[in-house]
C-alpha cells in the first residue's frame, strides 16, 4: 500500500479548509505584526486560494490557479519576520487540528521553499 500524502494524512480538502479558517480568523487577522497585509483583502477569495495552495503543497491535487507566489506578493515588501510569523501561524493552526509535529515540519519545509518568492517583493 502506498504511503499517504500529507494531504491525505490531514484529512483532505475539508480539513484543510478548517485549518485555513482557523489560521486566518484566530491567528493571522488577530496578529498586529501581519494583519495589516489583509486589510483590503477579499477574505473569502483569499481563504479559497490558500486552501487550494496548501492542499497542493501537502501533496493533494493541483487546483491552485492563482498568481505565482512572487506575483501575488509583489509590492508588499514582506520582510523575513512577516514570513516567519505566517509560518508560525500555519504551524499553530495545523497543531490545533491534531497534525503531528513530524508532519507539520514536513509541511513547513515545503512552504519554506517559497521564501525567496515572497520576501522583499
Amino acid at each position: 500500500m502506498a504511503e499517504q500524502t500529507l494531504y491525505e494524512k490531514v484529512g483532505g480538502v475539508e480539513s484543510i479548509e478548517k485549518v485555513v479558517d482557523y489560521f486566518y480568523e484566530e491567528l493571522v487577522l488577530k496578529d498586529p505584526a501581519v494583519n495589516q497585509f489583509f486589510e483590503h483583502t477579499d477574505m473569502v477569495k483569499q481563504k479559497s486560494h490558500q486552501a487550494k495552495f496548501i492542499s497542493y503543497a501537502l501533496g493533494g491535487p493541483n487546483q491552485y490557479s492563482g498568481n505565482s507566489m512572487a506575483k501575488a506578493h509583489e509590492g508588499m515588501n514582506l520582510q523575513p519576520e512577516h514570513f516567519d510569523a505566517i509560518a508560525r501561524h500555519l504551524h499553530d493552526a495545523l497543531a490545533h487540528f491534531g497534525v503531528s509535529e513530524r508532519d507539520i515540519d514536513e509541511a513547513l519545509t515545503r512552504v519554506a521553499t517559497l521564501r525567496d518568492d515572497i520576501i522583499y517583493k
